[in-house]
């Protein structure tokens, strides 16, 4: 999500995060701007990213990825961009946040050999779990993982559709830490560099295949 064009502004707006939740977050809005990578050849997939202007709220710009899940072809091509980077790095778990996190991390699980674990809302794995609770700007969320989902030492890499305000990731990162999974890296589809979600993941290596 970003501003809607033309538009400089500070605001209050509705972030939809993993959690499925709504967060309200407060933040700087930009202009309009087109996606940027350095990954090549994943410039092409920006023209998949659909705007949906005044959704969830008026004035914010939503970016949808359904267009690009459903395409076969931009579908592939993503979770392509997001195993390259980790194809010599010995990932044993990747770990994605629900619920469309899911949706990427299984399949570069599938791409790199390697295990896949979700980390879920409240009440919804059935086994011995640990959780964290963590702050947003008004209230608090919660995320749970299984205690026995990540060995000591496995080399672990997150994955997730969005970076926004970074604190979901934050949180999750956290979780697979107190489990003692080693996290070789954090990578999502899309960023939205203003929100400055880095900022809160600066102990992890991030990677992005399109930045707004």
């Amino acid at each position: 999500m970003t501003a809607e064009r033309g538009r400089r502004a500070t605001t209050k707006q509705t972030e939809f995060g993993p959690t499925g939740r709504q967060r309200l977050v407060r933040k700087t809005r930009n202009s309009t701007c087109a996606a940027q990578s350095d990954t090549p050849g994943a410039l092409g997939l920006g023209r998949l990213i659909r705007d949906v202007p005044d959704f969830p709220k008026p004035g914010i710009l939503f970016r949808d990825i359904t267009p690009l899940l459903q395409d076969p072809a931009g579908l592939s091509l993503a979770v392509e961009f997001l195993t390259q980077p980790y194809r010599d790095q010995h990932i044993d778990v990747v770990v994605g946040a629900e619920s469309r996190g899911f949706i990427f991390a299984t399949a570069v699980a599938r791409n790199l050999s390697a295990g896949f674990v979700p980390i879920r809302k409240p009440g919804k794995l059935p086994a011995e779990k640990r959780s964290l609770t963590y702050d947003l700007e008004y209230g608090t969320d919660t995320m749970e993982i299984h205690a026995d989902a990540v060995r000591p030492g496995q080399r672990v890499l997150m994955v997730d559709d969005l970076l926004a305000t970074g604190g979901t990731m934050r949180a999750c990162c956290e979780l697979v830490e107190q489990i003692a999974g080693n996290i070789v890296g954090v990578a999502f589809l899309i960023e939205l560099a203003g929100l400055k979600g880095r900022e809160k993941l600066t102990k992890w290596d991030v990677y992005s295949v399109l930045r707004y």
